[in-house]
């Protein structure tokens, strides 16, 4: 439980990782510029940039693979989704870097040669070390486009999950060509050690944090079904169980990515948000149906075996800074609020829960029950028939001193949007702001 001396710390832990991560790529880009003035020039002034190039792209590679490794101290306090984020904009960055680095090593050795782009491209092709860099550049950029917005929306997940998979073969390839390029990789002692301590960091949190700890987490709590309960038309709830999770590192308003291998396919999986703070005894999760697996969590045979990633997510009492809290839901968001509500320490609470209709409004008893003393607003209606509960003026309406607190919002990504916008328009400061966007991508 957080206190008021707690609550107000001077540099809140989502600044403190961001800080961390910031000092963690200046010094490696620092140490990088080093090795590439240390080691030499190229055999031209092209070949000396593509170079130059070339050792970035592998920094951006290492960069990559931490960010998606799910490093636990940084995803708590960051969030997934803002990792996320970073990684798209990293991947991006990687594409252009690995395009410009390639297109200079061609320009170079055409120019060296004095021979053209294409007679050039195909000598290199024959040279095991530049070859692996073509396909590691080609897996890279068939990455990129299936990664486009107007791309990706044509694709299945499980389809655009599939192809994305191919990130790991374009770094093995790309590790490998830097192995065989000797002024990258084996230019002095120091490179050596330091290329090959980066390449292990990243490498081993990548294996750690997405293999190893989720098989020994699984393997060691056995989770499994123990009820499903129906809460309304569309709505269910899954209560799991399974050994000591009282030693499960999970909090409240964090999720999980679940599987059910013996319901569903191994490859469905879905990231649900913990609907009631964890107790040691259960986990329980509140899922609408708007796909396939979450459609089917209703007929999920008790006693069936469930396989769980995580507990993921930094929107937990962690990241509060003040004594009073503001909690905004927009229909199924309410889950991790809920679970939020178990979890806080004051009676100074407000909660905003939007929904079309009250008979929408999924586990509003429960929320009722567990306001005690605090205020709840059931904020009903459509936007198109000129319900806007969101806007600056209704939000200073419904809490007055909504800049002394801070604000936690989870719901649809459009809601999420509309209400950060009026919080920047009112001026809550952004260290108040934590949210949460109820999707993946």
């Amino acid at each position: 439980m957080a206190t008021r001396t707690q609550v107000r710390r001077s540099v809140p832990p989502v600044v403190r990782a961001r800080w961390a991560m910031w000092a963690f790529v200046l010094v490696n880009l620092v140490i990088v510029e080093v090795l590439f003035i240390t080691s030499g020039t190229g055999k031209n002034s092209i070949l000396t940039v593509a170079k130059f190039v070339g050792l970035h792209a592998a920094l951006l590679m290492i960069f990559q693979l931490l960010l998606v490794a799910r490093l636990p101290w940084l995803d708590r306090r960051i969030g997934m989704d803002r990792l996320t984020v970073w990684h798209r904009w990293t991947g991006f960055t990687l594409l252009w870097t690995v395009l410009t680095h390639a297109t200079l090593v061609v320009l170079g050795y055409a120019t060296l040669d004095d021979a053209s782009m294409g007679r050039t491209f195909l000598a290199l092709a024959g040279v095991p070390a530049s070859l692996l860099g073509m396909i590691a550049a080609a897996t890279v950029s068939a990455i990129a486009i299936t990664s486009l917005r107007s791309v990706r929306r044509k694709l299945r997940y499980e389809t655009w999950h599939a192809l994305h998979l191919m990130v790991y073969l374009a770094i093995s390839v790309a590790f490998v060509h830097q192995l065989l390029e000797t002024t990258t990789f084996k230019s002095s002692t120091f490179a050596t050690v330091y290329w090959w301590a980066l390449w292990i960091l990243a490498v081993g949190s990548l294996v750690t944090g997405r293999i190893a700890v989720p098989l020994w987490r699984n393997a060691r709590h056995r989770f499994r079904v123990q009820a499903v309960v129906p809460e309304s038309d569309n709505v269910a709830s899954v209560y799991v169980t399974g050994r000591d999770l009282d030693r499960l590192p999970a909090r409240a308003g964090q999720f999980f990515i679940w599987r059910f291998p013996g319901h569903n396919h191994w490859w469905l999986a879905n990231p649900f948000s913990l609907s009631a703070a964890p107790d040691g005894r259960s986990l329980r999760l509140t899922a609408k149906a708007v796909g396939t697996a979450s459609a089917g969590l209703r007929h999920v045979p008790v006693g069936t075996r469930v396989f769980m990633e995580g507990p993921y997510g930094a929107f937990t009492s962690l990241q509060r800074t003040r004594p009073g809290t503001l909690l905004i839901a927009g229909g199924v968001g309410i889950t991790p609020i809920r679970a939020l509500l178990e979890e806080r320490s004051t009676a100074d609470v407000v909660v905003l829960y939007r929904v079309r209709d009250e008979r929408d409004a999924v586990l509003l008893g429960e929320v009722r029950q567990l306001i005690g003393a605090g205020r709840l607003h059931l904020l009903t209606g459509r936007t198109k028939d000129g319900a806007r509960p969101f806007e600056p003026d209704s939000l200073r309406e419904m809490v007055p001193d909504i800049a002394e607190r801070d604000v936690y919002v989870c719901g649809p990504p459009a809601m999420t949007s509309s209400v950060l916008s009026s919080l920047r328009a009112i001026g809550v400061p952004r260290s108040q702001v934590h949210a949460e966007k109820f999707s993946m991508a």
